[in-house]
């Protein structure tokens, strides 16, 4: 248990380390120069989705790259380098914990037990909340791989269509700004998220209610 937390310690310092030395426009600015040849431009937006959580910057970012690159077309690809993205965190977390038992990991495992692991992850990626804390979550509370993947491409879908949104004007990409998202954006995701987790939280809490008062 000491060797584990030792660990996470130490990869949390690397994470912070690189966070602070690394900043969106530094990642960007060798993109522009080979925005011009676009499958050249893809290439190196996959090798940025498998190594930014190391990085630790946002993966909005990834989707205002191929706004840059690619336009209104390439929410496909944002999508699918937002799922290819949170792999890393999942499962180095599920390796991580896996064997515990801890309250975080029952927590966990009750909420996808009652909403169910897509639509748990579904509802979590609608959050305002970093994708990598959504990833490890998922991991901990041991969500299989295909639902997290679903999940994960579906409630990150909204986000792909911001980003894209912003990378299309260049002047936004250069400056490494995401800040022009409308916080509206944010109030209606999390709005979806409540409706998501609204049913399946009342049955279950209506199901413990006639339980509890029993045959009348």
């Amino acid at each position: 248990m000491k060797r584990r937390l030792v660990a996470g310690i130490a990869v949390c310092a690397a994470v912070a380390t690189a966070a602070w030395t690394t900043s969106p426009a530094a990642v960007f600015a060798p993109l522009e120069r080979i925005a011009g040849a676009p499958i050249m431009f893809g290439i190196a937006l996959v090798a940025l989705a498998a190594f930014r959580p190391f990085l630790a910057l946002p993966t909005t970012l990834l989707a205002v790259g191929v706004g840059y690159g690619y336009g209104w077309s390439g929410v496909p690809l944002g999508i699918a380098l937002l799922t290819l993205t949170a792999i890393p965190p999942y499962v180095l977390s599920r390796v991580g914990w896996r064997g515990t038992s801890g309250r975080l990991v029952r927590t966990g495992e009750r909420v996808v037990d009652l909403t169910g692991g897509t639509r748990a992850v579904v509802a979590s990626r609608f959050l305002p909340l970093p994708s990598d804390v959504v990833s490890v979550g998922a991991g901990v509370s041991r969500v299989d791989l295909r639902p997290f993947l679903l999940g994960t491409a579906i409630g990150e879908t909204p986000w792909v269509v911001a980003g894209v949104a912003v990378g299309v004007s260049a002047d936004h990409l250069l400056a490494g700004d995401i800040s022009v998202l409308d916080p509206t954006l944010f109030v209606g995701m999390i709005g979806v998220a409540a409706l998501l987790l609204a049913g399946p939280c009342y049955r279950t809490y209506t199901g413990r209610s006639k339980r509890s008062m029993g045959p009348l």
